[in-house]
C-alpha cells in the first residue's frame, strides 16, 4: 500500500530530494541556479542568516492565529507562490496544478504569463484562491491589453508587471550545458518605462503589482503612480548578479512606503522562520519560488499542499517561540542583526541535504 504523502515527506529534505529524483539535470539546474557568479542567490539566504530573534517569554501561546488577508482575499499563511516561467517542466499540469495546490491549501498565487496551460485554465484550477497575473511585455499594446483583459474576465484579483528583466541575464548552468529558450518580442521588456506603467494603472481596472523594485526611490515613484502594491526582490537571484539580499533591501522600502501599498517580498525563503522574518519587517506577505516547485516535481499539487503544511508548522511553532499569537504582533522589535553561522547557497536552509551537486 503507497504511504500518503505526509508521511512521506515529512521534512523539506525529503521532498528536495524527491523532486531532484525527478528532475534530468538540465531542469534541475534551470531551477537552483542563478546569474552569473550567483553572488545574488548566495546573498539572498546570507542576508536571511543574518537576523536573529528576539523572543519573549511568559506569554499565553496556546492559541496563534497564523492566517492572513491579501488585497480583501483570505490566506491560510502568510505566504504566496512566485511567478515562474515553464512550470510545465516540473510537472505535466503546469501552472493549474499550483493552482489547485492554492484552492486547496487556502493561499495564493502569482500566475507567470511564461507558464503553461493558459491563464484561463490555470484560473479554473485556482477557483477562489488569491490569483494574480504576471506579465511579461512581450508584445505590443495589443498584446498587454489582451492579456491584463483576460486575466481580468477570468477573475484575477490583480494584475502583476515584472520590472527588472529589461534584459535576459546570462544564467550560466544553462548556458554551459546549452540549455534554454528563445523568448520571442523579448526585446519589449527593454523598451518599458513609467510611461507605461501610467497608461496600464489608469486603463484597467484592478490593483497592480510591480515586482522587481530594490529600492526606495523606485518604491516612492510607484506608490506616487497609485501603485497597489510593491513586490520587493531580485528575481531570486536570476537577473542582476551583486545584488543585496532582497530582506536586506526591505527596511528601506517600507519605511519610504510608508502604509501607502501593500508589500511582498521573496527571495531565499525556505523556512517558516523567514517568514516570520519578513513580516516582522514590515512586508504583507512572503513569496516563495524554489521551495514550493522542490513540491510540484516531487508530487504535483499535493507535494504543493504538502510545503505549505510544512510552513505553516514552522510558522505556528516559531510564532509561539517567539511569544505572539498572531501577525499583527510581529514588528521590526522581534529581530536584530546577527551573525551568520553557515556557507550561504541556494539549499543552506536544509542542512541535513545530501543531494550532490545542488
Amino acid at each position: 500500500m503507497e504511504i500518503p504523502v505526509e508521511g512521506r515527506f515529512q521534512t523539506p529534505h525529503e521532498i528536495v530530494r524527491a523532486a531532484r529524483s525527478k528532475l534530468d539535470r538540465n531542469v534541475w539546474d534551470y531551477l537552483v541556479g542563478g546569474a552569473e557568479t550567483e553572488t545574488t542567490l548566495a546573498r539572498n539566504r546570507l542576508a536571511l542568516d543574518s537576523l536573529g530573534f528576539r523572543p519573549r517569554v511568559l506569554r499565553d501561546v496556546s492559541r496563534i492565529d497564523s492566517s492572513a488577508s491579501f488585497l480583501g482575499k483570505p490566506l491560510r499563511i502568510p505566504v504566496l507562490m512566485a511567478p515562474v516561467g515553464a512550470l510545465q517542466l516540473f510537472e505535466p499540469g503546469g501552472a493549474a496544478s499550483v493552482g489547485e495546490a492554492a484552492r486547496i491549501f487556502g493561499n495564493g498565487m502569482v500566475v507567470s504569463s511564461g507558464a503553461l496551460p493558459e491563464l484561463e485554465a490555470t484560473a479554473q484550477k485556482a477557483g477562489d484562491a488569491l490569483k494574480v497575473f504576471q506579465l511579461y511585455t512581450c508584445g505590443d499594446e495589443a498584446y498587454v491589453e489582451d492579456h491584463f483583459r483576460r486575466a481580468i474576465d477570468s477573475g484575477y484579483n490583480a494584475l502583476c508587471l515584472t520590472v527588472d528583466t529589461a534584459y535576459l541575464s546570462r544564467r550560466e548552468r544553462d548556458i554551459a550545458k546549452r540549455f534554454g529558450r528563445t523568448v520571442p518580442g523579448y526585446g519589449f521588456q527593454a523598451q518599458m518605462s513609467w510611461r507605461d506603467v501610467d497608461r496600464w494603472r489608469t486603463k484597467f481596472p484592478a490593483p497592480f503589482i510591480l515586482k522587481g523594485i530594490g529600492n526606495a526611490d523606485d518604491a516612492l515613484l510607484a506608490v506616487e503612480r497609485g501603485i497597489e502594491c510593491i513586490y520587493v526582490s531580485n528575481h531570486g537571484g536570476r537577473q542582476l548578479d551583486h545584488c543585496v539580499g532582497s530582506i536586506e533591501a526591505l527596511p528601506e522600502i517600507v519605511a519610504a512606503v510608508d502604509g501607502r501599498a501593500r508589500i511582498l517580498v521573496d527571495g531565499g525563503i525556505s523556512r517558516g522562520s523567514d517568514v516570520i522574518k519578513a513580516i516582522a519587517l514590515g512586508a504583507d506577505a512572503a513569496v516563495v519560488g524554489r521551495l514550493y516547485l522542490y513540491g510540484l516535481a516531487a508530487e504535483g499539487s499535493a507535494g504543493i499542499v504538502r510545503v505549505m503544511e510544512i510552513l505553516e508548522e514552522e510558522i505556528r511553532i516559531c510564532m509561539g517561540l517567539l511569544g505572539v499569537t498572531c501577525l499583527a504582533q510581529l514588528d521590526k522589535s522581534y529581530v536584530r542583526p546577527a551573525k551568520p553561522v553557515v556557507t550561504p547557497s541556494v539549499h543552506s536552509a536544509f542542512p541535513l541535504l545530501d543531494v550532490p551537486g545542488y
